[in-house]
């Protein structure tokens, strides 16, 4: 078969789901495109879970089985394959991170992952495995992941990141002032990039705050667009720029509403803390 990818079962959790299923589906002489009418989706999409560039979700694998007839064999494998503190979606969402020109972000609650210290990550992970949510290696690849994203923004034409964070994250004295400290300086540091924005959206804004949940926006580099939203259990990347759009005017409107960068910079969280080097 012309331009036939060789799969590497090595490779990842993922690849190996996605020689998985290239060989049920070759045992039963279906092309991609057979197999994707049967689920009720694109061959296209099957390229890219068989090539392991798209890991599989829950829904994806049970729908497999069912058009396969293979029981539950690939919803195990799945879930074997989905071992990890990372939300689903999340992943290839940081895929597409990397390679973004323009990252426009809104977060709740915590100082997102981009703009966190090693040490505000950390404290959110040990909480984590403190409550039992995770485990202490489930722990070590979230702050893994959060350094590598970081680096991979830090390349020699970054791209431009526009954050706008609730006051809750602020607000919220992750880790005790030995680490939230260091974390504000960060916030201060960020802001006086070049290539970045931060603004604070005030309790004050009320039912004015177009979002209940983090969301982030991606502009590609064939300026196509992709949002990426989370709730407590599951991450959803939406790659179709036209569904982008109206968040996107959401972004725009709420950024007018919060405070400018100079005001947010300029909140007092603790007397001479926050608005520390702002001038």
């Amino acid at each position: 078969m012309v331009n036939r990818k060789e799969l590497d079962p090595e490779e990842s959790p993922s690849a190996r789901f996605g020689q998985r299923l290239r060989m049920l589906r070759d045992e039963r002489g279906w092309t991609q495109d057979e197999l994707g009418r049967r689920m009720g989706c694109t061959g296209t999409h099957i390229s890219a879970v068989e090539t392991g560039r798209r890991p599989p979700t829950l829904r994806f694998a049970t729908s497999a089985d069912k058009a396969l007839g293979t029981g539950d064999q690939l919803e195990r494998q799945c879930r074997a394959t989905r071992g990890s503190a990372l939300l689903e979606g999340f992943p290839e969402f940081v895929d597409h991170e990397g390679r973004a020109v323009e990252i426009r972000l809104y977060e709740v609650g915590v100082v997102p992952g981009l703009l966190q210290t090693p040490e505000y990550a950390s404290a959110l992970a040990k909480g984590a495995v403190m409550r039992g949510a995770i485990t202490q290696d489930e722990a070590d690849e979230r702050v893994s992941l959060i350094a590598k994203r970081q680096a991979a923004i830090a390349r020699p034409r970054p791209p431009m990141i526009l954050a706008v964070l609730d006051e809750s994250c602020l607000r919220r004295p992750v880790g005790g002032t030995a680490v939230m400290d260091p974390q504000l300086d960060r916030l201060l540091e960020f802001a006086r990039m070049p290539n970045t924005t931060l603004q604070v959206a005030p309790f004050g804004m009320a039912e004015h705050r177009p979002f209940d949940l983090p969301v982030t926006v991606l502009t590609l580099p064939n300026r196509q667009l992709m949002t990426y939203a989370e709730s407590a259990q599951r991450g959803h990347l939406d790659r179709e720029s036209e569904s982008a759009a109206p968040i996107l005017t959401a972004y725009h409107q709420m950024q007018v509403e919060a405070l400018s960068q100079t005001a947010s910079v300029a909140m007092r969280l603790r007397p001479g803390k926050w608005c520390r080097g702002s001038t």
